[in-house]
């Protein structure tokens, strides 16, 4: 079965103002390259040629430097003319992705992580392969969605920014789902309307028993929705932790 990519690029980007005033917070700079870069030279190095891309506004500046895509791939740009949260989001994205299995990458994120076994399992997989979730400990995991572990260590739930964390185990904005996406998004969406976050249906799967927790290091996988993070993934990409290549070494 296919599998394509969802680059959800939207947003307001208000931890970054003001420049996410005159620009898409993927179009900063992470030492010499855009941060859109490297989230693409991660789907891009999976395997994976068909790629949507959402986002606001900007949506023509992140056009003019992506352009039609490299050679045998398929570029979507949808537009979101006003943000409307992660629900709104994706089903502006869902006529060029359904009836096929998926990776959804929050473009905020930006990892080392290889993804290209894993998507390869995805196309070859005759049953369902349910999804996977990269997951990084962190010391304050507040912001995130956090996985919540049984004493055998496999995730049984998942709580969307809680008060007080029930692990240190931060789920990033990079996910595989295999073709029940769809079907789970819409019964989120009809429960929780707004508000709709990713973990509505990564909780269905994780209730289903068919969720796999990829536990990745601290310095594979940051979250460069802050002045720090970006300053911190800089410094990463400066010292050739972070690949923007498109192509596998």
């Amino acid at each position: 079965m296919k599998v394509k990519a969802i680059l959800v690029a939207g947003g307001h980007g208000n931890r970054l103002f003001p420049f996410t005033k005159y620009t898409q917070k993927t179009l900063l700079p992470l030492f010499e390259r855009p941060v859109i870069d490297y989230a693409l030279g991660t789907i891009r190095r999976s395997g994976i040629k068909d790629i949507t891309i959402i986002s606001n506004q900007f949506i023509g500046q992140i056009a003019k430097h992506v352009g039609t895509g490299l050679e045998d791939e398929k570029i979507h740009y949808v537009l979101e003319e006003t943000p409307s949260g992660v629900a709104a989001a994706l089903e502006l994205a869902r006529p060029h992705n359904e009836d096929c299995r998926l990776l959804i990458y929050f473009s905020d994120n930006i990892t080392t992580v290889e993804l290209a076994e894993t998507v390869e399992q995805y196309i070859s997989s005759e049953s369902n392969p349910g999804c996977v979730l990269l997951a990084r400990e962190e010391k304050n995991p507040q912001a995130f969605g956090v996985a919540v572990m049984s004493d055998a260590g496999k995730v049984i739930d998942i709580v969307e920014k809680p008060t007080n964390p029930p692990s240190n185990l931060a789920i990033g904005g990079i996910y595989l789902f295999d073709e029940r996406f769809w079907g789970f998004f819409d019964e989120g969406v009809a429960e929780m309307a707004e508000d709709f976050s990713i973990s509505d249906v990564t909780r269905r799967y994780v209730k289903d028993g068919s969720a796999t927790l990829l536990t990745v290091g601290e310095e594979t996988w940051v979250d460069c929705g802050t002045a720090e993070s970006l300053l911190q993934a800089s410094i990463m990409a400066r010292d050739g932790k972070l690949n923007p290549s498109p192509h596998r070494e």
